[in-house]
């Protein structure tokens, strides 16, 4: 799953029109587009098996499509910091290997010319599992046009899985955050009779998660960067606000992942409500964790629901709860409730 610069093992035409991609060695006819954002696209894509060639080799021989169907990541490459992100979100997804992560099952880099006369750029093809059923997002703004919600255990169900998903990402030496939890960044699978696959995709904000701030200016340089890589309704308040003298750690997650079971639940962040008031007002809401509570579904939800994501929510990180204490928490409902 070697990274290629050569056009002869990645190449495509008329993407829109259903061509063909080679992602090193194996072929694939682009069906339809999923999806885009920027300057990535995402398309449903179907390997073209010939009578000689082998099944695709993926490093876990589970991935292999039964119906030859994945998911395909195109990003147009325009500057050299583009180039370097999209290798260090390779390399990070490649770290990784966990039934709640979303696997990157092959990718390719290729140099291309934007015209006759113009510069040599590059695109990058990253080879996912498919999952059509789209993500949390997704299904929450269709259950919320139908004023349907997930149940009490859908959603306790749905926490442990991205729990365990970010329990694999924090216990690497040294931890990785993930750096944007949340609900579009949540892959939802249905599962006749059993509970709903959770899995966390998206790791181009993914960093080590442990950083030592030691003046103004490193302070000023992280919440920059997280301006530009962290959502800003999931965005942890040390990332609006950051000290001159400060840690920061892997419970940046916990606050986005607080934020995502509100969404679960109520199907949007728990500040979003202060888009578009006065200017500041999204970052004073998050910073003083101001929490609005809806009516929600009849029946609502049972308060040790809305007593995790207070417990979630501390605007001071030191007060918020690592993910084991999390899991701990959420096993003993889930026993209880399902008893």
């Amino acid at each position: 799953m070697g990274c290629s610069f050569s056009g002869l093992n990645a190449l495509y035409d008329t993407v829109n029109g259903g061509g063909d991609v080679w992602i090193n060695e194996t072929r694939f006819r682009i069906v339809r587009q999923l999806g885009e954002g920027g300057l990535a696209y995402v398309y449903l894509v179907k390997e073209m098996v010939s009578a000689a060639s082998a099944e695709p080799k993926f490093k876990d021989p589970n991935h292999a499509s039964d119906n030859g169907m994945y998911a395909m990541k195109k990003v147009l490459i325009q500057t050299e910091e583009q180039l370097q992100l999209v290798r260090q979100e390779i390399h990070v997804s490649s770290l990784f290997s966990h039934p709640n992560l979303l696997p990157l099952l092959d990718h390719a880099i290729i140099t291309v010319k934007e015209s006759q006369e113009g510069s040599w750029n590059h695109e990058a093809y990253l080879l996912f599992p498919v999952h059509l059923d789209g993500t949390l997002l997704d299904n929450s703004k269709v259950m919320q046009t139908k004023k349907e919600f997930f149940s009490t255990l859908s959603v306790l169900q749905i926490l442990r899985q991205l729990c365990a998903g970010l329990k694999h990402m924090h216990s690497f030496d040294p931890p990785y955050a993930h750096n944007d939890v949340k609900p579009g960044n949540v892959l939802i699978t249905h599962r006749k009779g059993e509970p709903h696959l959770a899995i966390l995709m998206d790791f181009g904000s993914a960093r080590p998660a442990r950083r030592e701030i030691c003046s103004r200016l490193e302070a000023l340089q992280l919440q920059e960067w997280a301006a530009e890589h962290c959502s800003a309704p999931f965005r942890a308040p040390e990332l609006w606000d950051c000290l001159s003298h400060t840690n920061i750690d892997e419970r940046t997650d916990i606050w986005s992942l607080g934020c995502t079971l509100y969404a679960i639940m109520y199907g949007e962040s728990p500040f979003e409500y202060a888009i578009g008031e006065s200017e500041g007002s999204l970052q004073s809401a998050i910073v003083n964790a101001q929490i609005k509570w809806p009516l929600g579904p009849d029946p609502p939800y049972p308060e040790y629901l809305r007593q995790f994501v207070v417990w979630m929510l501390q605007p001071q990180p030191a007060m918020r709860p690592h993910i084991d204490d999390i899991i701990i928490h959420v096993d003993k409902l889930i026993s209880k409730f399902s008893s």
